[in-house]
């Protein structure tokens, strides 16, 4: 992990997701909030940090140990400081559990996003791995599915994630920064903090909420 990665999470780690997505919105980048069924497994917590993506397939024509041998291969593949971002094309099943929650976070991954299942929420909690998901089930990957892609481009929703893009994901839900440009939307993101601490300051004094938005064009 470089010290620009660390850095930067860091300071995302500050900011929220609805800012991050209204300043990439102004700079022209509205499509970067994955779906609305992508939810955190524990509402507290915060996930930031830059990205490694993987993906995958049903393959009902693979053997029970094949499948873990092939998962197993892609929690060792997960570098320390990223956050795993999986695209596994498919809503039947879990794409994390216990122990491959305990063998990330032990490997410093910082958190976990996948457009599916997740399951053994109540172990995943107690160890505080932040997780994002759309549903949970019991059923696992085990004979069912394998990953295909590593580093690779994967779309979410509207959203196509790189590899070395940033993330920042809380209970409102996740924005993707382009990593071209996440130096500049994080010191946006900051300046627009500072500029509505002014504004809640002005409102609190007494000001008007439509003259404190003219006054500092933020609201």
């Amino acid at each position: 992990m470089s010290d620009r990665s660390d850095a930067f999470a860091a300071r995302l780690m500050n900011c929220y997701a609805a800012a991050v997505h209204d300043v990439l919105r102004a700079i022209g980048h509205g499509r970067c909030v994955l779906p609305a069924t992508i939810r955190p497994l524990d509402p507290s917590k915060k996930l930031a940090g830059e990205i490694y993506t993987v993906s995958g397939h049903v393959d009902l024509t693979r053997g029970a140990h094949d499948t873990l041998v092939q998962w197993t291969g892609l929690l060792s593949r997960a570098p320390p400081g990223k956050v795993l971002v999986c695209q596994p094309n498919t809503h039947e099943i879990a794409l994390m559990g216990e122990l491959s929650a305990e063998t990330l976070n032990f490997r410093g991954v910082r958190g976990y996003v996948v457009d599916g299942g997740c399951r053994d929420t109540d172990f995943i909690l107690e160890l505080g791995f932040p997780v994002f998901c759309t549903f949970t089930t019991p059923r696992d990957i085990v004979g069912r599915w394998v990953p295909d892609r590593f580093g690779e481009p994967i779309t979410i929703g509207e959203v196509t994630i790189s590899t070395g893009d940033f993330l920042l994901a809380d209970r409102d839900g996740v924005v993707i920064i382009p990593a071209a440009i996440a130096e500049e939307v994080i010191t946006k993101t900051e300046q627009v903090l500072q500029t509505e601490n002014a504004v809640r300051t002005a409102i609190l004094a007494g000001m008007d909420p439509q003259q404190a938005y003219l006054k500092f064009g933020k609201f």
